[in-house]
């Protein structure tokens, strides 16, 4: 199982819930932008370790070009995504923030749908709908 894409998006959404736990704690009394710029530096020498301990460098000049191009704006996106992410969780609670942010799953498949021609089936729709149902139900007012 640990080579399939379920056990890997299955162990993103876990990273992904400690890091609204985690980051929850860690903003507090720190400014929010400051505390991105933080997580980012972990995270860049914890991938440069990785990449280095497993030998999976490539130099940049052998990224394709659209690769590269695409990746810049994934990383730009990230940054803004992780930015408003800290101010949220600064300005609200966790386990509403949290939830909030996961209407980017449907958002993908709005997205994969209409910009990279996938197809999704009627129960995966139905699926994608009950998220944003109760991303809806999270947003509102107890």
């Amino acid at each position: 199982m640990s080579m399939t894409w379920q056990f890997w998006a299955f162990g993103a959404a876990i990273f992904a819930a400690l890091t609204a736990i985690f980051g929850k704690v860690g903003v507090a009394d720190i400014n929010p932008d400051f505390a991105t710029l933080v997580r980012t530096a972990v995270i860049l020498l914890f991938t440069m370790g990785l990449v280095g301990v497993t030998g999976q460098f490539q130099p940049i000049t052998e990224i394709p070009s659209k690769g590269l191009f695409f990746l810049t704006l994934s990383g730009l996106a990230t940054g803004a995504s992780w930015l408003c992410y800290f101010r949220a969780l600064d300005l609200g609670e966790a386990s509403r923030v949290a939830p909030v942010d996961k209407l980017s799953v449907v958002l993908v498949a709005i997205f994969g749908v209409l910009f990279l021609g996938e197809r999704l089936s009627l129960k995966a729709w139905i699926g994608i709908g009950m998220i944003f149902s109760g991303v809806l139900m999270v947003m509102s007012k107890d």
